[in-house]
């Protein structure tokens, strides 16, 4: 079956078209805030430990609520809770829209929406990366996963420059809003997708089901090297998120130029999504970790050369190796861990990916002010290299294969 077939074949199944359109309304806002809200920090005070302060505040929560977030979604059925959670961050999101519109914006309540933002997000968490598996057979993971990049790719190609022009035209506040609003809209779409729910039979203690997650997280050697080595990666890549925008605001890059240098990402992502339509992964962790050590490029790139040409070519490289990385790991995930295992086994996943992110966040700020932000960038950018390489040392990462062989597609 060639790739545009199979693609077409997963839309037709109504639970993961409804998903899609949920997300894709979802993803619409959600591609235009990080730019709006980064900027709208930076108003308040031009200061990238005050960002970092801001983007922690959020980042916090997730490594709090996410090893509960996923026994929620075991417990209470995974589109049930993503529907809350999308109601629950809506309201945040208007909260800040108006703040920022008003003027009367300041930083602790900046920091307190978020904060209650990232908790909607760590709950919600485990149920978006586990619910796939529900929405179409086996044989169509690899075509679902890809069609899910492919939407997330082509919204942000599209979402931070628009994100961008907004920012220099009306303002931050008015993207923030638009973010607020589809995300009732996508709660609502959720209502259409028709999942069983969770059998009512008895079940054990949520400290014991964390326990049964915590056994068989430690167990699979692929799952909890992964997992450290990006402990260390997400928190490296804190640089580029907490410092990219300052450096922007003060080289030729701009503030405008950022969005274009996100949007660039994105089309790095978006081709590489349309490319792994036809080609599957064989060894999805082994290629996947090759594919991240470009997502380090365009800290380097930074470091070294802040132009706005070169980092969107940077960027579009990083982008596209971190496209391969995330299909691979959604396999290796939804094809190796057991249904009633997987949204507790994404929550320690996620624990353990996020937990060093507000370390990051919180650290990289006074470290650009003290040694310089190009310094710190190039620093963070070279050892997010060295750390990919490192976790191929595993052999269970590196001869990890497909648990079905699908037909190969032409």
């Amino acid at each position: 079956m060639s790739g545009r077939a199979g693609a077409v074949a997963t839309l037709r199944e109504p639970n993961f078209r409804f998903y899609f359109l949920s997300r894709l309304v979802n993803g619409a806002g959600s591609t235009m805030a990080p730019v709006a809200l980064a900027f709208a920090v930076l108003e308040v005070s031009d200061s990238p430990t005050a960002l970092g302060v801001v983007l922690a505040a959020e980042s916090i929560p997730l490594v709090l609520f996410m090893l509960v977030g996923g026994v929620i979604a075991d417990r209470f059925g995974r589109t049930l809770v993503i529907q809350a959670c999308n109601v629950a961050a809506g309201l945040t999101q208007l909260a800040v829209a108006g703040l920022v519109l008003s003027g009367a914006a300041q930083l602790w309540q900046l920091v307190a929406l978020s904060a209650l933002n990232g908790t909607s997000l760590a709950i919600s968490f485990p149920a978006l990366a586990s619910v796939l598996p529900q929405l179409v057979p086996r044989e169509q993971l690899q075509p679902a996963n890809v069609l899910m990049s492919m939407q997330r790719g082509s919204l942000n190609v599209i979402g931070p420059t628009v994100g961008g022009v907004l920012v220099v035209t009306v303002g931050p506040g008015w993207a923030v809003a638009v973010d607020g609003i589809t995300y009732f809209a996508a709660a609502a779409l959720l209502t259409l997708v028709r999942i069983p729910p969770p059998s009512r039979t008895e079940r054990a203690s949520t400290v014991e089901e964390l326990r049964e997650g915590w056994r068989y997280f430690r167990s699979t050697t692929w799952l909890w090297v992964i997992v450290a080595g990006f402990a260390v990666l997400n928190a490296l890549h804190s640089g580029f998120n907490t410092l990219g925008p300052v450096l922007a605001v003060h080289s030729s890059i701009g503030e405008a130029g950022w969005g274009l240098v996100l949007s660039a990402g994105a089309v790095g992502l978006l081709a590489t999504t349309v490319v792994m339509l036809r080609v599957p992964l064989r060894r999805p962790l082994l290629w996947g970790m090759l594919g991240c050590t470009l997502y380090g490029v365009p800290m380097v790139v930074l470091g070294v050369h802040p132009h706005l040409v070169v980092a969107m070519v940077a960027v579009f490289v990083g982008g596209a190796g971190i496209e391969v990385f995330s299909l691979g790991w959604s396999l290796a995930m939804q094809e190796h861990v057991p249904d009633d295992m997987l949204s507790r086994a994404y929550s320690y996943d996620a624990l353990g990916s996020f937990v060093a992110i507000p370390v990051g966040q919180l650290a990289v700020g006074p470290l650009g002010s003290a040694f310089g932000v190009r310094q710190t960038l190039l620093v963070c950018g070279v050892l997010y290299v060295v750390v990919c390489l490192a976790t191929l040392g595993s052999r269970s990462v590196r001869d990890l294969q497909r648990a079905e062989q699908p037909a190969p597609v032409s």
